[in-house]
């Protein structure tokens, strides 16, 4: 009997999914992995999964975008939702992990697995001896990104993203800055700095008017880069108008500052960074000013004077493709070559969302391979509609995409409430996925995910 293989290139969240789930159909898999051989410009672990931008994996519920894709991925047999939960960190009604542990256990999973033979070298060619998935990340190396404009024929296209910094919690003045998650969701899993109006001003000035780091390592002018609106350096965020940030990341909505009794007029939020407590992450300031500037600006935030910043905010280049081109719905490349694309490389945005199209691929890859029944994915699902936008042949300009309600197909009919609304869709999506999965013969996992949905469904109730 031919002895089956795949070859998986990239070991970050698409790429640990896709092999993995093609091993689970008893096909052995070459996995790459660049580091330790070589790091990209932000990753710094040996470890696989890295996460670099965030520690959080958005909201737990089900009647959310974010929980309703989670819950499909575990029917679809994930690895890293339950990875995630079994690692995870208080973030008030957000699935947030300790990336240490989450990382460690990731590995620990694809090494142990006797069908999964992890290679740590550096890949730069497309040219298979069998059917491979190209999860190589945004963080796509130089030598790669011209393997793929040669085979596809077409340039990638460049976005710039960038992380936050992280400070540690015992330098947090908690004289000033307070514990809470808004509305009482959660367990104050979060640390809140308030400002007034004037500490606002005097921050958004100095904000402004910071000074950048330069970037050395890119194609042309600064002024000409296309930042990423997910994850847009808060001082290009703030320079949009006087009240961006203050209705985006330093919204106050749901808080009352302890020491006043009121709603502050503008809050910046932490975020655990590690399942310990002892490190905190800015949300949403991700950033791309120089270090000392960082150190300057951000400790003019209340609560931050003192603080001790263990990691500044960097900024790195990120590559799509021009995916409605060049892939199928199942992330296959169109040319009829026996290779397939995942990760954030494809246009999907967000951790999950890279994981869910290396589960998808995986899936693809494995089903053909065997001859098995391809999954059609139900249009009123989140994979299927995340899916639908990477092959989406009739946007002109396309650009990347998260999980969100707005791509879902609308109810039959109307339905004024949100929260029911949103149930209500979730509940669809979650059948149609079963209805499908069963037509194909891939039920497996259908007992496993009832008690997650379960609590899922009763997360939202409470909020």
């Amino acid at each position: 009997m031919e002895m089956k293989k795949a070859v998986v290139v990239g070991g970050g969240m698409a790429g640990c999914e896709a092999a993995q789930i093609i091993a689970s159909y008893g096909i052995d898999v070459d996995l790459y992995e660049q580091k330790p051989v070589n790091f990209s410009a932000a990753h710094k672990t040996e470890g696989l999964a890295e996460l670099v931008c965030s520690n959080s994996l958005k909201a737990r519920r089900l009647a959310s975008s974010s929980g309703l894709l989670k819950e499909e991925m575990r029917l679809l047999g994930s690895m890293l939702v339950p990875a995630a939960e079994e690692t995870s960190v208080a973030a008030g009604g957000a699935l947030a992990v300790d990336r240490d542990l989450f990382s460690a256990l990731v590995t620990r999973k694809i090494t142990e697995n006797p069908r999964i033979h992890l290679i740590r070298e550096e890949i730069d060619t497309l040219s298979f001896d069998c059917p491979a998935i190209i999860a190589t990340g945004p963080l796509t190396s130089d030598k790669m990104a011209q393997a793929i404009r040669e085979k596809t024929g077409e340039d990638s296209l460049s976005f710039f993203d960038a992380a936050a910094p992280i400070v540690s919690a015992d330098s947090i003045d908690d004289s000033i800055a307070f514990s809470a998650s808004r509305y009482g969701r959660g367990e104050d899993d979060y640390i809140n700095c308030p400002m007034n109006r004037e500490e606002y001003e005097a921050f958004y000035d100095a904000l402004i008017h910071a000074e950048g780091a330069p970037r050395h390592d890119v194609d042309g002018d600064l002024k000409k880069l296309r930042v990423y609106e997910g994850c847009m350096p808060i001082e290009i965020m703030a320079r949009r108008g006087d009240d961006t940030i203050r209705f985006g990341p330093l919204k106050p909505v749901g808080l009352r500052d302890p020491r006043t009794g009121h709603r502050p007029w503008a809050v910046v939020q932490l975020r655990k960074e590690n399942a310990g407590g002892t490190l905190y992450n800015l949300v949403g300031f991700q950033t791309n000013l120089k270090w000392g500037e960082q150190k300057r600006v951000f400790s003019m935030i209340p609560g931050l004077a003192g603080a001790e910043f263990v990691r500044y905010g960097v900024m790195h280049r990120n590559t799509f493709l021009n995916s409605p081109k060049l892939l199928s719905r199942s992330f296959k490349l169109l040319k009829g070559e026996n290779l397939w694309f995942a990760g954030q490389m494809t246009g999907v945005e967000g951790y999950m969302e890279s994981a869910m199209s290396g589960l998808l691929a995986g899936h693809a890859l494995a089903r053909e391979m065997l001859g098995l029944i391809p999954f059609d994915l139900p249009h009123d699902t989140m994979t299927g509609a995340l899916s639908d936008h990477v092959c989406d042949r009739s946007v002109p300009d396309f650009q990347p995409m998260g999980s969100n309600m707005g791509i879902l197909p609308p109810l039959p009919e109307r339905v004024k409430d949100k929260k029911k609304r949103y149930t209500q869709v979730a509940e669809r999506a979650i059948a149609a996925l079963r209805e499908e999965l069963v037509r194909a013969d891939y039920t497996i996992h259908f007992a496993e995910s009832e008690e997650a949905i379960r609590r899922g469904m009763e997360e939202g109730e409470a909020q």
